[in-house]
């Protein structure tokens, strides 16, 4: 049995990744930020003034919902480039595959 090994195995590469991981998501908070920022200033546009709560409400969901996203697309970034897709086992592998 082929047993891989992960690049995150390894403690140093481990945290340069994670390192690599954070400073992408530091930068995606401030996109969300400012993706907030641009839909509450096109919802003022469009409607007019809005009540403190919706407006609170909007931006933490216009700013969490793009963080969500980056956090996730991230984590699969993440694991595709440490090569940690790669050494999970295939129990298929070594079937015929049907084409």
């Amino acid at each position: 049995m082929d047993i891989r090994r992960s690049n995150l195995e390894d403690p140093g590469y481990a945290a340069f990744a994670w390192g690599r991981y954070r400073a992408l998501m530091r930068w995606m908070a401030v996109a969300s930020g400012m993706a907030a920022i641009i839909g509450l200033g096109v919802l003022h546009w469009i409607v007019g003034p809005l009540p403190w709560p919706m407006l609170i409400a909007t931006a933490c969901g216009i700013f969490f919902s793009v963080l969500l996203a980056a956090a996730l697309m991230g984590l699969v970034f993440l694991s595709s480039g440490t090569g940690h897709d790669e050494s999970i086992l295939d129990p298929f592998a070594d079937r015929d595959r049907i084409v």
